[in-house]
C-alpha cells in the first residue's frame, strides 16, 4: 500500500476505535439502552478491506458489525443514532446495533443470525453475475459462522457457480467464550476453502499491508470470472462479547498481549517509518475524534421515534390486515 491509501485506512481504523470507544461510554452512562457488540483491536481488517471497495460493491455484515458499517462510508452520526434508537439512525432507531443497513453504500446490513448474513452474500453475488455487473461481494463473518452450515452451503454454491464473492472470515480465537480450538476441527479455517475448491489464505489481521495483498488480488479473480476465495484475518477482540461480558474465560495476560499487536499502533509506527510525521497522524486522530464526538451530540439531541408511526415499514406475510 502507498502512503495514500495507508493513511487513509489508518483514519479509517482511528474511527471506527473511537466510535466503539463512544458506544462503551454511552453505554456506561445509561444513555445507550441495550448491549452492543464491539470490534475494539479488529479495527484493521474491515478498513483495510472496505477501503477497497466501492459503493457498488456490496457487504454483508455481523452482530459485531459497527467496523463494517463504518468503513463502507456510513455516516457516523446516523450509525450511533442507530444504536440509541433514535429516528435519525439509518433504519430509523428499529434496527438497533445488531441489524444497521445502508442500501447506498452497498450494505446490506448486520445480521444479528451467526452465519446468516454468508448466504445473503452468495445471493447478492448471484445478482452480480445475472446483470453482468462489474461488482463484488465481500462476507463478513466471525470464527464460529464457519461451523455453521450455511457457511459451507455458501461457499459450495459460490465455487461451483464461479461468483464473484470473497469470504472474509475475521478468527478473534472466541466464539462467545468458548476458544476457538475448542469448538473448530482445523486450526486454521481458510484451509476449510480447500474443500470447495476455493483459493484460501490466512494473514495477520492486525496488519492493514498484508490484508490488502490478498483482497486486491481476491477481488481481481472475482471480477474476472474466476470465483470467490477464502480470506482468513487472524485478529482479537479486546473487550468482552458484549458490553455486559466480564471475560472469566480469558487471562489478563492474553488480552495485553494482543494489545501490543494493536493495529492502529502498528499502521502509525510503519507509517512513521516511511517518513510521515507523527504531527499529521496526531491531526488524523484528532479528526476522528471530533467526527464522534459530534455524532454523539447529534445522537443525543436526536427524538425517538413517534409512536404514532409504529406500524410504518413494517411488512405483513399473511393474513386480513
Amino acid at each position: 500500500m502507498d502512503n495514500k491509501a495507508l493513511l487513509d485506512v489508518y483514519f479509517m481504523m482511528n474511527k471506527i476505535r473511537k466510535f466503539e470507544e463512544k458506544a462503551l461510554h454511552l453505554f456506561e452512562a445509561n444513555k445507550l439502552r441495550g448491549s452492543v457488540h464491539l470490534c475494539v483491536g479488529q479495527e484493521a481488517t474491515p478498513a483495510t478491506v472496505c477501503s477497497l471497495l466501492t459503493d457498488k460493491d456490496y457487504i454483508t455484515s455481523t452482530h459485531r458489525g459497527h467496523g463494517h458499517c463504518i468503513a463502507k462510508g456510513a455516516d457516523v452520526r446516523y450509525a450511533l443514532a442507530e444504536l440509541m434508537g433514535r429516528s435519525t439512525g439509518y433504519c430509523k432507531g428499529r434496527g438497533g446495533s445488531m441489524h444497521i443497513a445502508d442500501f447506498t453504500k452497498g450494505n446490506l446490513g448486520a445480521n444479528a443470525i451467526v452465519g446468516g448474513g454468508i448466504p445473503i452474500a452468495v445471493g447478492a453475488g448471484l445478482a452480480i453475475k445475472m446483470k453482468k455487473e462489474d461488482r463484488v461481494a465481500v462476507s463478513f463473518f466471525g470464527d464460529s459462522a464457519s461451523n455453521e452450515g450455511t457457511f459451507h452451503e455458501s461457499l459450495n454454491l459460490a465455487s461451483v457457480w464461479k461468483l464473484p464473492v470473497i469470504f472474509v472470515c475475521e478468527n478473534n480465537l472466541y466464539g462467545i467464550s468458548v476458544p476457538s480450538w475448542q469448538s473448530t476441527s482445523v486450526k486454521d479455517i481458510a484451509i476449510r476453502g480447500e474443500g470447495y475448491n476455493m483459493p484460501h489464505f490466512v494473514v495477520d489481521g492486525n496488519k492493514p499491508d498484508e490484508i490488502e495483498v490478498v483482497v486486491s488480488e481476491a477481488i481481481k479473480r472475482a471480477k474476472n470470472g474466476e470465483g470467490p476465495t477464502l480470506i482468513e484475518c487472524k485478529t482479537y477482540r479486546w473487550l468482552g462479547h458484549w458490553t455486559g461480558d466480564p471475560t472469566p474465560y480469558r487471562t489478563k495476560e492474553e488480552v495485553e498481549e494482543w494489545k501490543k499487536k494493536c493495529p492502529i499502533k502498528y499502521t502509525r509506527q510503519l507509517l512513521e517509518s516511511r517518513g510521515v510525521p507523527a504531527s499529521q497522524l496526531d491531526e488524523l486522530e484528532a479528526k476522528a475524534q471530533a467526527l464522534i464526538d459530534e455524532a454523539e451530540e447529534f445522537a443525543l439531541s436526536s427524538p425517538e421515534p413517534d409512536p404514532e408511526l409504529v406500524m410504518e415499514d413494517v411488512f405483513y406475510t399473511g393474513g386480513d390486515n
